[in-house]
């Protein structure tokens, strides 16, 4: 198993050589079959003085993931959504990671099992949708909601200077927010 999450607090998590030297590292650390692949490219880049590129760490991985006799492989990859995306619309960072996704699903390896998160974002939608076998949106889900209000309302009634307004600002607030969360 193999989890990757983007994170938009971290520039280095946020584009697709991030997620392809976690996945190979993941993957190929659990396995000694892998030891050729990981040393062949390894041998390619000068003996580990260069940093390999984007298409050599992603032909290791499908290397890896197509070797013979190997376990169930799980792939999970959360927050796509967090890869840049400006002004509405994906850069060349999201385009990558989704093209990525996109060719480790049309593989069709029996033995290998891909969970991705994120956000209902067109760009997203538009390329995993039809890969998908499985689909789940907890986006508009009450307990969704619910939490979200919750986590609102805590921290709304406990922060300090919030304790100084009125009850009805107070109220007006959550509401508002709550509102705009959009399940977020």
């Amino acid at each position: 198993m193999a989890y990757y999450y983007f994170d938009f607090r971290d520039t280095t998590k946020q584009d697709i050589r991030g997620l392809l030297a976690s996945l190979v590292t993941q993957l190929c650390a659990k396995s000694d079959s892998c030891y050729d692949i990981l040393s062949g490219l390894y041998s390619k880049n000068n003996a580990g003085s260069q940093q390999p590129n984007n298409r050599s760490l992603m032909e290791c991985l499908k290397k890896k993931l197509q070797l013979p006799l190997q376990p169930m492989v799980f792939i999970i990859v959360d927050a796509v959504d967090e890869c840049p995306n400006s002004s509405g619309f994906p850069n060349v960072a999201r385009e990558q990671v989704l093209d990525l996704l996109e060719e480790l699903l049309e593989l069709k390896l029996p033995d290998l099992r891909i969970c991705v998160t994120s956000c209902p974002e067109a760009d997203i939608r538009d390329v995993l949708e039809p890969l998908a076998s499985h689909h789940m949106s907890l986006h508009d889900e009450n307990g969704q909601k619910k939490g979200i209000l919750d986590y609102i309302s805590s921290v709304v009634l406990t922060d300090r200077k919030m304790r100084k307004w009125r009850f009805e600002d107070k109220q007006l607030f959550i509401d508002i927010l709550s509102a705009k969360a959009d399940g977020m």
